[in-house]
């Protein structure tokens, strides 16, 4: 298993600012590139006020501030560069679909869609989309604003794919703004699945991919949901990535990146419920050799040696003779 994207984390409310410029970004996207990721997935392009173009409906109907710099077009400048797809993620209010005003936040994002595509469109590193709005259960009218915010991008550009990445409502799904680290309860296996059953039957056909935070739940525990997330997404006809967290939820400072042998625990408990294709969130905070974070460029050798002992692995069995 290996990772083979990552989330761009540049509006967020929960994890401090790097203030790099567009050298520290070309720098990182050589540092993703030479640890085989293929695929970069902007986080959201707005968040509340906070915006990362200067969007006209974004600006008129939020009061949004204007940004210094365009990195959306950045962005897919060095993805073009460093030959990756990038995937665009929408506006999240922060307020309007978690108060219940889903329709709000739909009208808002298709505008925002529309503005989007006629801005970056044409751009031959644009190969897809993303919902930002994160959920773990079925909430209110998500189903509708899953559906129809897919369906309005596949529609706009031509049917290019659209990915989700909920969360599990596990044991660690506990606030960042407290020190504990776990609840009482988490969701059981079963209701896991009666939800996600549910959304899926009732995205089907908009939504064509769905990486699970992998995350929220025990590690004992990891494994079963993986296994309901593949099999579910299988039966409606959705591809099944992982999104394997780079950072530790088992600490009380929220958030630092996460020790090595987890990071390979989950990846190869994805692997053993047959999902091919893993993403993170993220690489430049918490696997970057040049983020603030002084342990995530060792996280990133560690990785790095793993790959290769990946790649000696696969060369000593086909010098054996064998298939991979």
């Amino acid at each position: 298993m290996r990772i083979k994207g990552t989330f761009l984390d540049e509006i967020s409310h929960d994890i401090p600012h790097q203030n790099w410029g567009r050298e520290e970004w070309e720098k990182d996207f050589g540092y993703m590139k030479k640890a085989g990721i293929d695929t970069v997935i902007l986080i959201r392009a707005g968040y509340g006020k906070w915006q990362t173009f200067p969007s006209n409906v974004l600006t008129s109907q939020e009061g949004a501030y204007r940004p210094p710099v365009d990195l959306v077009r950045m962005f897919l400048e060095l993805a073009g560069k460093f030959g990756m797809d990038f995937y665009f993620g929408l506006y999240d209010s922060g307020k309007y679909w978690t108060d219940g005003k889903f329709r709000k936040e739909v009208d808002i994002n298709k505008e925002f869609i529309d503005e989007v595509w006629k801005n970056y469109g044409k751009m031959p590193a644009f190969k897809g989309w993303y919902v930002s709005q994160e959920i773990s259960r079925k909430t209110g009218q998500i189903i509708d604003l899953y559906a129809g915010l897919a369906k309005h991008c596949k529609d706009v550009s031509d049917g290019l794919p659209v990915l989700i990445s909920p969360y599990i409502d596990g044991i660690k799904n506990v606030s960042q703004y407290i020190t504990d680290t776990t609840k009482s309860n988490g969701i059981t296996l079963k209701q896991h699945e009666a939800d996600w059953s549910e959304i899926f039957d009732g995205i089907k056909g908009a939504v064509d991919i769905v990486a699970f935070q992998d995350g929220h739940v025990d590690y004992d525990d990891l494994t079963g949901f993986l296994q309901i997330n593949k099999s579910l997404a299988d039966q409606f006809g959705l591809e099944c990535w992982t999104n394997s967290e780079t950072f530790d939820r088992d600490m009380p400072i929220k958030f630092l990146p996460i020790k090595w042998e987890k990071l390979r625990l989950k990846l190869e408990m994805a692997a053993k419920a047959g999902i091919e294709n893993a993403i993170t969130f993220e690489f430049s905070h918490f696997m970057s050799p040049q983020s603030a974070y002084l342990q995530a460029g060792h996280l990133y050798n560690r990785y790095m040696e793993y790959l290769d002992q990946l790649k000696s692995k696969n060369n000593g069995v086909h010098k054996a003779g064998y298939s991979i």
